[in-house]
């Protein structure tokens, strides 16, 4: 959890980019990114440095080669520890003319990150906005995993505040939700295929760590984590450059994130390759025919990316996978053949396992799209007996395009730090939904439809033509109002009629 000291000084640090005459905050943060990359690759040098002056050996793994680069600037000047000292026009040029292409020159490094800076630009237009920046970066604490990933995510939640690209940005607290769901172990093997700045993979990350810190006690088990467990596919290089420094600062060494069409390429390589799949693909939009993978248009005949997603993490999953991804409300009730195609396919040809109905204003200021959770594992052989539905009124943040906390910090999000009352649950539904989706094979299924949480049995689902939006199921109880019968009130018109007529004459007969 950040201080209001750390948020202060990300505040200053963003604020002398939009002074310094950086307005897109894109911009900032992929700026912001490759400075936190320079300050990354001394610290693991001096990590190694370190290591070889206790054990008395040469340094195994140099980052900065020795000698000079080929401009003939020693490569121990392109250390963070070093240039941050320079006079601000030193500085600059060491920073834009030595920095930089040692940099893009990390790409056979092999990690995720290092391969995408080689297309880094630097773009900090005086001497004088880099040293205030540098020195401002210098401050903040970067020895913390936990700090460092909330900076970066405090980051990220800027640029979302400011209103740009907020479609790569999908609520925290809704992906904390969906991976507790899923609940992901040691062995697993997870993909994004729309990752964007990481959220999913990195959240994924975290829970391990919380739930099976023991994992880093085995070298397998940490080496899985570090190097084989986590892949995200994304065709922005903005977005693969955030996303990576996001795992890199989130203590993730080695994540496989890397460019990818995912919809128009085939999937040769990765079909059956995964065990969890958390996704929020893209809602608009249509694909032309000729763009689009081969394999995909033979899972579902259509142009709607939302379908063509879902076709494709069903490609992706090996059987037995599970999958908890975010689609918009159409994808539920939509009436086209190819909807209906692929329900019909989750339902009877694999198990779907659960539906949460999300608030309308779950990814405002963005969009104000009605969505859902789908919940599903790929089995090739069936095994849908009934569907477990949730029906979510809130989700701890007000549903306008503010989007205000309602509660305390300690109170919001699926885990919070203790029980919420009946009235707190009121505005934070993700502790109930998660509780009463562990017991979706027990008590749960005895609930009745009028409940905030029900299960329905496949066959009623199938008789809907595979219908699975949450009002199709839902009963809604009316309050039972006592009416008195019409011959009733009639009678009583009628009274009410004589003693006007009444009234009348009395009143007539004063008159005259």
């Amino acid at each position: 959890m950040l201080t209001g000291e750390l948020r202060s000084q990300v505040d200053a640090i963003w604020n002398a980019f939009w002074s310094g005459g950086i307005s897109n905050p894109m911009e900032v943060l992929e700026q912001i990114t490759y400075l936190l990359f320079i300050r990354r690759l001394d610290d693991a040098h001096t990590l190694e440095e370190n290591k070889a002056l206790m054990l008395g050996k040469p340094i195994e793994n140099r980052v900065f080669p020795a000698g000079a680069d080929e401009r003939g600037r020693d490569h121990q000047e392109l250390r963070w520890s070093r240039f941050k000292n320079f006079a601000p026009a030193e500085m600059y040029k060491v920073v834009s003319e030595h920095v930089f292409p040692f940099i893009r020159s990390l790409g056979n490094e092999g990690s995720s990150y290092a391969q995408h800076m080689k297309d880094a630009r630097f773009t900090i237009p005086t001497p004088g906005l880099l040293a205030k920046v540098v020195d401002m970066l210098d401050h903040v604490p970067m020895e913390d995993r936990d700090t460092k990933g909330d900076l970066y995510e405090y980051m990220l939640g800027k640029i979302a505040a400011a209103g740009q690209n907020g479609q790569f940005r999908t609520p925290r607290h809704i992906i904390k939700l969906m991976v507790a769901m899923t609940q992901p172990t040691p062995k697993d093997v997870i993909c994004d295929p729309a990752s964007g700045t990481c959220g999913f993979l990195v959240a994924a990350g975290e829970y391990l760590r919380e739930q099976h810190p023991q994992l880093f006690r085995d070298a397998a088990a940490r080496a899985h984590f570090h190097l084989g467990m986590f892949h995200g596919y994304d065709f922005d290089n903005t977005m693969l450059r955030i996303g990576s420094m996001n795992m890199a600062l989130h203590g993730v060494d080695g994540p496989d994130i890397r460019y990818k069409d995912s919809l128009s390429e085939e999937h040769a390589g990765d079909e059956e390759k995964y065990s969890l799949i958390l996704a929020n693909p893209p809602f608009a939009g249509s694909l032309d025919y000729e763009n689009t993978a081969k394999d995909l248009l033979a899972i579902v005949k259509t142009k709607k990316t939302e379908l063509l997603f879902l076709a494709l993490f069903l490609r992706l999953l090996k059987p037995g996978g599970r999958a908890a991804v975010v689609v918009p409300d159409g994808v539920l009730f939509g009436s086209s053949k190819a909807h209906k195609e692929l329900r019909r396919t989750l339902v009877e040809d694999h198990r779907l396992d659960g539906v949460v109905s999300l608030p309308a204003g779950a990814f405002k200021p963005y969009a104000g799209v009605s969505t859902a959770i789908l919940l599903f594992t790929k089995t090739n052989s069936g095994g849908t007996e009934h569907v477990w539905f949730y029906d979510m009124q809130a989700d701890g943040w007000s549903l306008d395009d503010k989007r205000q906390p309602l509660l305390d910090e300690a109170k919001l999000g699926p885990t919070p730090a203790s029980a919420l009352t009946e009235a707190e649950h009121a505005k934070n539904n993700l502790p109930d939904a998660l509780a009463r989706w562990a017991q979706r094979s027990g008590n749960e299924k005895s609930r009745p439809r009028t409940a905030q949480s029900f299960c329905v049995p496949k066959s009623d689902i199938a008789a809907q033509g595979y219908d699975l939006s949450l009002n199709r199921y839902k009963e809604v109880v009316h309050e039972a109002v006592e009416h008195e019968s019409p011959l009733a009130i009639l009678g009583k018109l009628k009274a009410l009629e004589a003693e006007i007529q009444s009234g009348m004459a009395e009143l007539e007969g004063m008159l005259k």
